[in-house]
């Protein structure tokens, strides 16, 4: 059963606990994307950027042999909160997180504290491709192409309307650049020399010249590359944390 929405996004299970309970540090990370929208990449990508004095790229380094689902927790989902009330106290001093919440549902401390917002955004077209072959892999029973683009169009979406998700982000980052970091998924795989050092700088961990000329860039972009995530993703035989939504899901007011 799927719960109902608020601001066109249906509330999945921990949504309600993480805007209530959250509290946002000066010092966190929030990764926030739709779904679908090369969240598994960034997630690696600052993993490796923000950590990258504690774990050095060589065959011990976390990413080697976990999700990054698994090293930077989604907050919507009951991974850090199997319990009445959850505990948010996870992770170390400046924790990294992620999470498909729209703008106008994200906590109020996290827009009134300090942390800092990386929001990725993809090509619509893209997202509703690839979000309609993973609906239908996980999903029971499939929905036809033609159905999940008139759920699509209609804003039906755990994250809500695709649209409004990312206007939202894009409008905080023009109002608060220091704080949101917009970035584009095409550009990324365009330049990705420059976009790992631009992200690292957003984030407070800038490169050096010398880890620059030590090639501590090339090895993080291949630390993150999609052929080492689909091959991790493939040995570890792991899926992302997803609620899947079809015709029948739908309450009638959302048309």
């Amino acid at each position: 059963m799927i719960p109902k929405n608020l601001h066109g996004a249906f509330q999945v299970p921990g949504l309600a606990e993480f805007r209530k309970h959250f509290q946002a540090r000066d010092s966190d990370v929030l990764i926030i994307t739709t779904p679908k929208s090369g969240t598994t990449w960034l997630k690696a990508l600052a993993f490796a950027l923000m950590n990258r004095n504690i774990y050095p790229i060589n065959q011990n380094h976390p990413l080697l042999n976990q999700n990054p689902h698994t090293l930077v927790l989604h907050l919507e989902y009951p991974n850090p909160y199997d319990k009445q009330h959850p505990d948010y106290s996870f992770q170390g001093s400046r924790r990294l997180l992620g999470t498909h919440c729209p703008l106008v549902l994200l906590p109020e401390s996290v827009m009134n504290s300090g942390c800092k917002i990386v929001y990725l955004c993809r090509n619509i077209k893209d997202i509703f491709v690839s979000y309609w072959h993973f609906t239908n892999k996980l999903g029971s029973t499939e929905t036809s192409f033609e159905e999940f683009f008139d759920l699509f169009c209609k804003g039906v979406s755990l994250s809500g309307p695709v649209w409004d998700h990312v206007l939202g982000y894009w409008k905080a980052s023009l109002d608060k650049p220091q704080k949101v970091l917009f970035l584009k998924y095409e550009e990324m795989t365009q330049e990705p020399a420059f976009n790992p050092k631009h992200l690292a700088e957003f984030l407070g961990c800038p490169i050096s010249q010398e880890e620059e000329t030590a090639g501590v860039v090339d090895e993080i972009l291949g630390l993150c590359s999609f052929d080492h995530m689909r091959n991790l993703h493939r040995r570890r035989n792991e899926r992302d944390t997803v609620m899947v939504i079809g015709k029948k899901d739908v309450p009638n007011h959302t048309a």
